[in-house]
């Protein structure tokens, strides 16, 4: 135990001198400009000193805290996610509904890091203390804006909430369920098709604006890098593979928009539940989405498809499929946001709590509609911004016929800090 607060006491001196150079380095700012002040330096020579200052420190700070000889680079990132959910669940022809959501929770607390060792060679992690999970553990190695090779665990290049927005950039709160149902893990009415793979990714950006992404993962969707099996199963042993092409273009200096689509094919991840994976049932996944901003407007359309052999039962496949659209408007520092979205799982069956995160179970349906009102401030753009929205949510029709429904409404809001 003594050893281990040595360590302890170690790792947080060095830290701290590592933040006392970069504080010298900060602080010799008024010094320099009194040099030039008394004309002992020019400005040249100031912008030089300066540089040279802020160089020393980061090479003291890199060089105090890893321990790899290579490294020249490291840059420390951290998210803080504080959320509120109050939300209710009616199913009609029912009078004993479920319990009501009211409950703070930490969503998401990541902390992260990034080191760079020169020629092109990075090591990047990023831990959700809130979720006691990995968000990414690969290694990159970078050419150019062309080329970039990625192998670990990161998420697959699928969906735009999921893979092309960041969790912290996200207007609506949460993603939408067309999201969720599509790409969360399955829970016997979920797909799991997206989020969290590893493999070998590949992806690069051209110069008319291209994009593209493949990618080479293990078929399983995983929580953590730490769920990966190590002996190989049925369910687990044949490769997914993704592919993604895309395009960013600039009209007219003010309009700018992003187009993409994508395709994931999972061997043996279909069937009728998530008990049934690995009897040869295979499970193909579509994206499409757009992304349209001109000024304080943004815009944005997604869609997804699926086929998924016996995805229903043993003698019937599931094409589940689903759209959202979002628009936003930056009205000086607040942001009024509108979210719709409709899925249809093809009678494989889904929940409001699988689709609605926090919301208490309706029975399992066929369709959900989710309707989200909102509005967001930027006290200092993404880095401090408070978030708060209603949700309207209605699942309908049994999965073995009738009309039966389920409503949720409530509300939703977020205190996000990035450093």
């Amino acid at each position: 135990m003594a050893t281990t607060r040595i360590k302890y006491f170690a790792l947080l001196a060095s830290a701290l001198i590592g933040l006392a150079s970069v504080a010298f380095a900060q602080d010799s700012g008024p010094l320099v400009d009194l040099l030039v002040k008394k004309g002992i330096v020019n400005d040249q020579e100031a912008e030089t000193l300066r540089a040279e200052l802020a160089r020393d420190a980061s090479s003291a700070v890199v060089s105090t805290i890893s321990g790899g000889k290579s490294t020249v680079g490291l840059s420390i990132t951290g998210r803080i996610q504080v959320q509120y959910a109050g939300l209710g669940t009616q199913i009609d022809g029912q009078t004993a509904n479920p319990v009501s959501t009211e409950h703070f929770f930490l969503r998401r607390v990541y902390l992260g890091a990034k080191a760079t060792l020169g020629n092109g060679w990075t090591g990047n992690f990023n831990y959700d203390f809130a979720g006691s999970t990995f968000d990414a553990a690969f290694i990159q190695w970078r050419m150019d804006d062309t080329l970039a090779v990625d192998v670990g665990f990161r998420k697959v290049p699928f969906g735009l909430e999921e893979w092309y927005t960041s969790s912290g950039s996200l207007k609506a709160i949460e993603r939408s369920p067309a999201d969720r149902f599509f790409v969360e893990s399955n829970n016997g009415r979920r797909l799991g098709a997206g989020s969290y793979r590893t493999g070998v990714f590949v992806g690069g950006k051209l110069p008319v604006g291209l994009f593209y992404n493949v990618a080479m993962t293990n078929p399983e969707r995983d929580e953590s890098a730490a769920g990966v099996v190590t002996t190989g199963s049925n369910a687990t042993n044949k490769m997914s593979l993704w592919a993604n092409l895309g395009f960013t273009n600039k009209i007219a200096e003010s309009w700018t928009y992003t187009v993409s689509s994508s395709a994931g094919y999972l061997p043996d991840q279909g069937g009728p539940s998530n008990t049934g994976l690995g009897k040869g049932d295979n499970l193909t996944v579509y994206n499409a989405f757009i992304d349209v901003t001109n000024g304080a407007l943004d815009v944005q359309a997604e869609y997804f498809g699926s086929d998924n052999q016996h995805g229903v039962s043993l003698t019937q496949d599931s094409k589940s499929k689903a759209f959202s659209v979002q628009t936003s408007y930056m009205i000086g520092n607040f942001e009024p946001v509108v979210r719709y979205t409709s899925v249809d799982s093809d009678h494989r069956g889904l929940s409001i709590s699988d689709l609605i995160r926090s919301a208490p179970s309706g029975g399992t349906m066929n369709k959900l509609t989710e309707l989200f009102l909102g509005c967001n401030y930027y006290f200092r753009g993404n880095d401090v911004k408070l978030q708060a929205g209603y949700i309207a949510g209605e699942s309908k029709d049994t999965v073995i016929g009738g009309s039966a429904k389920a409503n949720t409404q409530g509300v939703r809001s977020q205190l996000q800090v990035n450093f």
